[in-house]
């Protein structure tokens, strides 16, 4: 297990993440980000080409000592600190950052609402929050097969839930959601089920 997570993984990860079909979700979320940010799952650096000229600094934080050595590699153009940490206990001051970045992330933290009660705390007031996630689809025939895969799904990849309420842990969580899309993405269904939006502090 400890092979598989330490070195297999990260590199499915890194290919799974690198699929054409899913720069045009970075395309549109990722340039919105301004000022101080943080991306929290920063994984193998995939998004930091996206950030645009509004962006002071990125600072990426990653469970994975693999991935963030391929983000280092990345040759990002705004500049960017890598930590690596869990998004349970992020370390960073309350209020410190202007944007916060999630691009299928929360699907695999163990504690989701714990990470998303951190984001909210490192968040300044007038900050935001941008995600893309995928999750919990609407269909009770799909959300059956989630159900079902996740228990095997999560131990083969990394933690991931198929299942998870994106919506509503997000409002949960001290955050009013100011704009959302959903929709399947090309692909299984039960793996597809995206959530494309913004949202600011309540």
């Amino acid at each position: 297990m400890g092979f598989y997570h330490d070195r297999v993984l990260p590199l499915l990860i890194h290919l799974a993440m690198r699929q054409d079909r899913l720069a045009a979700y970075r395309r549109r979320v990722v340039p919105a980000a301004e000022g101080r940010v943080l991306e929290v799952g920063v994984g193998s650096g995939l998004n930091l080409p996206f950030y645009g000229g509004g962006v002071a600094r990125v600072i990426g934080l990653d469970p994975s000592a693999r991935l963030l050595g391929w983000a280092r590699e990345s040759g990002a153009a705004p500049p960017v600190d890598l930590v690596e940490g869990s998004a349970e206990r992020i370390p960073l001051a309350t209020g410190s950052v202007d944007t916060i970045v999630t691009t299928w992330t929360l699907c695999s933290i163990p504690d989701a609402r714990a990470a998303l009660g951190e984001m909210r705390r490192v968040l300044k007031p007038a900050g935001r929050l941008l995600f893309v996630e995928h999750g919990l689809a609407p269909d009770p025939r799909v959300r059956r097969w989630q159900d079902a895969l996740t228990p095997a799904w999560k131990h083969l990849a990394g933690g991931c839930h198929l299942n998870r309420p994106i919506t509503e842990l997000i409002a949960g969580s001290g955050f009013r959601i100011e704009r959302l899309e959903t929709g399947y993405m090309p692909g299984p269904k039960p793996m597809t089920f995206m959530y494309e939006g913004a949202a600011r502090p309540a």
